[in-house]
């Protein structure tokens, strides 16, 4: 069964447009797991744009499901999530100025520095996934890596799915495929949405976890968090 991991990221960036405390970024993680997300995942940036650090370390206090953290594997980033030791860490390559996370990891140029950052977190009794862009080449030489998990980059199917969903998921079903045969646990995310998650995940062998924000924030402005999450729960089953 695919777990949904709920990014909120976007909860802490309206939180700091006005300052204070509203909307209250730990309330909303207490929510969504009370409606039903099986995992909440956090990308803290070092300027604290939107998810500050000190909302980390609460939120691994408040979490009953999975605390999946995100980030570029900096000496800070990684002291932080030694500290806090959430369920999985997911590392992207992003510079600390990205708007968002928008590639993945060239696995085989960059093979050499994940290798003992994966080895130290998993030392630490952490579960690592690392972002990689839906080729089977990237998965191979992620397998080599020691990471547990990938996180396909699906902006890509995303931006291709109304054009024609057969092509533009072809990458990300030959990464699955390739990442089930080498043993790797397969995750997902990046511009998912109501739209295109369902089709997605009838296509992706051994999907075990999609994290969603933007698109799920988005909708729940219309449609309630709760309904919007069992929303997206249904295009899981």
């Amino acid at each position: 069964m695919t777990k949904l991991s709920v990014n909120i990221n976007k909860i802490a960036t309206l939180r700091n447009a006005r300052g204070g405390n509203v909307p209250d970024v730990i309330r909303a993680a207490i929510d969504l797991e009370r409606f039903g997300a099986e995992g909440i995942t956090v990308h803290p940036r070092p300027d604290e744009r939107h998810i500050r650090k000190s909302d980390v370390y609460e939120l691994k206090k408040v979490v009953t499901t999975e605390l999946n953290i995100e980030g570029y594997p900096s000496g800070d980033f990684l002291k932080m999530v030694e500290d806090i030791k959430p369920a999985q860490v997911t590392l992207v390559p992003d510079p600390p100025e990205a708007l968002t996370s928008n590639a993945g990891w060239d696995t085989v140029k960059y093979r050499d520095f994940l290798i003992p950052i994966i080895r130290r977190l998993k030392q630490a009794g952490i579960r690592t996934s690392i972002f990689v862009e839906p080729d089977p080449k990237a998965v191979a030489a992620a397998k080599a890596t020691g990471t547990d998990r990938i996180e396909l980059y699906t902006e890509t199917y995303a931006k291709g799915y109304a054009a024609g969903k057969a092509k533009a998921i072809a990458g990300c079903v030959a990464a699955a495929t390739a990442a089930k045969e080498a043993g790797i646990g397969i995750n997902a995310g990046h511009d998912l949405s109501l739209e295109n998650l369902g089709y997605f995940h009838r296509h992706i062998p051994g999907l075990l976890e999609v994290s969603i924000g933007h698109a799920l924030i988005a909708d729940a402005l219309y449609l309630g968090l709760e309904n919007t999450v069992n929303l997206y729960k249904r295009q899981l089953v």
